[in-house]
């Protein structure tokens, strides 16, 4: 009996060995709390007023210089043989400049023959004319006598004319305009022929359409039916280069005419030019996009679109071909209010029954009268360092700018350093 006692009172001074035990492990860990609490309350923050920034962002690119216009003339089989060449390799040329000559002596000779027929023509035209002329003056001599009496004692007897002879004479003179009329035709067809000849002869000197440079001549390309692949000449330009490529679609919406570039060649280090956007195509590139691979987020083909840019500083020393990065500048001066990117924390957005609902929020947390206040923000635009708030705070509120994990709302602040 005695044995069983003493084992009840062994079990309850163990219970209570335990009991007492964990009771001081939990006051132990509340007291680490509430010091853990007093220390988070007098941690030094780094704070900052949200200011009007000006959010410049830049956008890179890549493109290749390429002059502003071109001209490339090919071989036409129909034209025969090239007689001359009128330019040299890197010479200038103006616009309307002869650049090479077809051989044209057939066309010629076929010409002056049919400057010749022509003149024939023209001179049995002034035959018709001379005998209508006559005609005219027969006609009104004999309607003159016309019912005239002979007088017989006139030393010489004057012909009898009827009204039959000057039916006979008009008769003349309307078959003789008749004849003039297909005469007449005949100059024109004659004259047409000349003129098709003529222009003929003068495509066969073929001129410069541009003011620019001769950079290429092929003397030696051989003629064949369909041509030839490479150009007798190859002009360019004289007119500052531009820069030409492609951009993602995801820029392109962004990218607007007139916005301000940095143009920087790949072949001069540490040298830019400066140029502005002259435009970006509405329509995609010649592939139609989806060729090239961008990690954009959600994965995927994307779409390219062509833009050009003008250059705005001196191209002497570019050259055709030359590739360069691009930045392009976005924004138009405009100042938003901003903090800095690394004030503003992401958080699950909760549910009832503290449920994550899959949603972020944009959180920041602000200073007001010594204590914290957790704010959920809208954003919009950014650069770099700093990004736009549309919502959630005003303009000269301390914005805490390397939030700790630690922070909730309500917390008091005892001490922190501004920063400008």
């Amino acid at each position: 009996m005695k044995k069983k006692v003493w084992i009840w009172i062994s079990i309850i001074v163990g219970v209570l060995i335990i009991l007492g035990g964990g009771a001081a492990f939990v006051m132990n860990i509340g007291a680490k709390m509430v010091d853990g609490v007093e220390d988070m309350e007098d941690v030094s923050l780094t704070v900052q007023k949200a200011s009007e920034q000006e959010l410049t962002e830049s956008i890179l690119v890549t493109g290749k210089i390429v002059p502003e216009s071109e001209q490339k003339i090919y071989l036409e089989p129909e034209n025969g043989e090239i007689q001359e060449f009128k330019v040299e390799e890197n010479k200038k040329v103006k616009a309307g400049d002869p650049l090479f000559l077809y051989d044209s002596s057939k066309l010629k000779r076929e010409f002056d023959k049919a400057v010749r027929d022509r003149d024939l023509i023209k001179r049995r035209s002034q035959i018709e004319i001379n005998q209508m002329a006559e005609l005219d003056k027969k006609i009104r001599d004999a309607k003159q006598k016309v019912g005239r009496k002979v007088d017989p004692e006139a030393e010489v007897m004057e012909e009898i004319v009827t009204q039959d002879d000057v039916n006979q004479l008009q008769n003349e003179r309307v078959q003789a305009e008749m004849d003039h009329e297909g005469t007449k035709e005949e100059i024109e067809t004659a004259q047409e022929t000349i003129n098709e000849l003529d222009a003929q002869i003068k495509e066969m000197t073929v001129v410069s359409k541009i003011d620019g440079i001769v950079v290429k001549i092929n003397e030696n390309i051989e003629k064949t039916e369909e041509g030839a692949n490479e150009p007798v000449v190859h002009i360019i330009s004289s007119d500052p280069y531009k820069v030409i490529g492609t951009m993602n679609e995801f820029d392109a919406v962004k990218i607007e005419k007139d916005q301000a570039v940095i143009i920087r060649p790949k072949v001069f280090k540490d040298r830019e030019w400066k140029g502005v956007v002259e435009s970006v195509s509405q329509f995609p590139s010649d592939d139609g996009g989806g060729a090239e691979d961008y990690d954009m987020g959600g994965g995927g083909d994307v779409t390219t679109y062509p833009f050009k840019v003008a250059i705005k500083d001196d191209t002497s020393e570019l050259r055709q071909g030359f590739h360069v990065s691009l930045e392009v500048e976005m924004g138009g001066g405009e100042k938003s209010l901003a903090v800095p990117h690394m004030a503003i924390v992401e958080e699950e957005a909760m549910e009832e029954g503290e449920e994550s609902s899959g949603e972020m929020l944009e959180v920041i947390y602000v200073l007001v009268d010594g204590v914290l206040q957790r704010r959920e923000i809208e954003t919009g635009k950014m650069n770099d360092e700093f990004i736009e708030i549309t919502e959630g705070v005003t303009k000269g509120e301390l914005v805490v700018t390397s939030p700790d994990p630690g922070l909730y709302d309500g917390m008091e602040v005892t001490s922190y350093d501004e920063v400008e």
